[in-house]
């Protein structure tokens, strides 16, 4: 199969999963988005009368103030196209488009710290925060992890062996949100070396925002490796120990060659292509599992947003984020599926 092709049927692929996505969460939120978007037309209505004292004036009762707003709602509602059923292939049709172009609409509930209701806007202004905390903490534990794992993996049943194996069991049994809580409980308030709020208290707006955020973001980075190296460490070790049995080790030690060049150069390469697939779904399985660890720290990213966005019920972000998320995860896949092709001279042929 050649590059292209290979090319066209992943993207093709890709595009049908990304449809499926949004219309299965449409599906899921239809209903109860109809309901929303006419209380919030009611609320906007009520809101331009109540803040012109001319309009709010003009009535004489108040059942003609009322039947003044049932007018207005009535007909935004049918601008807007709400006035046909959630489920018809017209509403359903466009709604795709407009999330497709990433016209994701207005929140109901929340704003981003500039005060936009755009949900483009918000998720433009927390993405960022989660791609930097969860993509350096993926980038420090692969590396610390393929480097334990590949000394593990050299030598099977050694004392660091043992002690990486112990590790991984140990690190993989808590839960994140306990670890964090731990963590806060020392570091914030025990001896205060960092903020029990990963959230700088200044302004984005601030000169020094920046360097607030990167030091606010040191506990959760540091829990979140904690955590994860462990595990990465084992999953190599074992991919290893298979490698290091196999023929050509065998013939690269008989030729002398040192036995780390043997592990980092040879053995390791042999075992990027399960690694790298690995590290792929990790980088985007992280944000979208961002939810909990990002509440615990009170990160102010894509899943403290989720988070308050399913409390509040606030659809409109639901789907945007649930969009660009799995955008993401499938741009993330196609990745590994290219890198996996390099490294394996097998996939390449086939």
């Amino acid at each position: 199969m050649g590059l292209k092709k290979f090319v066209s049927i992943r993207l093709i692929t890709m595009f049908g999963v990304l449809m499926v996505t949004l219309l299965l969460t449409l599906i899921l939120v239809g209903s109860n988005m109809d309901i929303i978007l006419k209380q919030g037309i009611v609320f906007q209505v009520r809101s331009e009368i109540t803040e012109n004292p001319a309009i709010a004036k003009s009535f004489s009762s108040v059942k003609e103030f009322e039947a003044f707003v049932q007018d207005q709602t009535d007909q935004r509602i049918k601008a807007i196209g709400l006035d046909t059923p959630w489920y018809s292939p017209q509403r359903l049709g466009i709604t795709m488009y407009k999330i497709l172009i990433l016209d994701f609409g207005h929140a109901t509930f929340l704003t981003s710290d500039a005060g936009s209701s755009d949900v483009k806007d918000i998720i433009a202004e927390k993405l960022p925060r989660t791609i930097l905390l969860f993509t350096t903490s993926t980038i420090i534990i692969s590396v610390i992890g393929i480097y334990l794992g590949a000394l593990a993996g050299s030598k099977a049943g050694s004392k660091i062996d043992r002690l990486t194996s112990t590790f991984a069991i140990i690190s993989s049994s808590f839960p994140v949100w306990w670890i964090g809580m731990i963590m806060i409980f020392l570091f914030a308030f025990v001896w205060q070396i960092f903020p029990a709020r990963a959230t700088p208290s200044i302004p984005p707006s601030d000169p020094g925002y920046i360097v607030a955020l990167l030091y606010h973001m040191a506990l959760p980075l540091i829990t979140i490796v904690l955590i994860g190296f462990g595990a990465w460490a084992f999953l190599v070790r074992n991919f290893m120990i298979g490698i290091m049995q196999e023929d050509f080790i065998t013939a690269k030690k008989t030729m002398g060659i040192s036995q780390k060049k043997i592990i980092y150069s040879h053995a390791l390469k042999n075992a990027a292509p399960p690694i790298l697939t690995i590290l792929a779904l990790s980088l985007s399985g992280s944000l979208g599992g961002a939810i909990i660890t990002e509440a615990v720290f009170d990160w102010p990213g894509m899943g403290r947003l989720y988070f308050e966005a399913i409390t509040v019920m606030d659809l409109p972000i639901i789907i945007g984020a649930t969009y660009v998320l799995t955008v993401f995860f499938l741009i993330s896949i196609f990745v590994a599926d290219l890198l996996y092709g390099y490294f394996d001279p097998r996939v390449k042929t086939s």
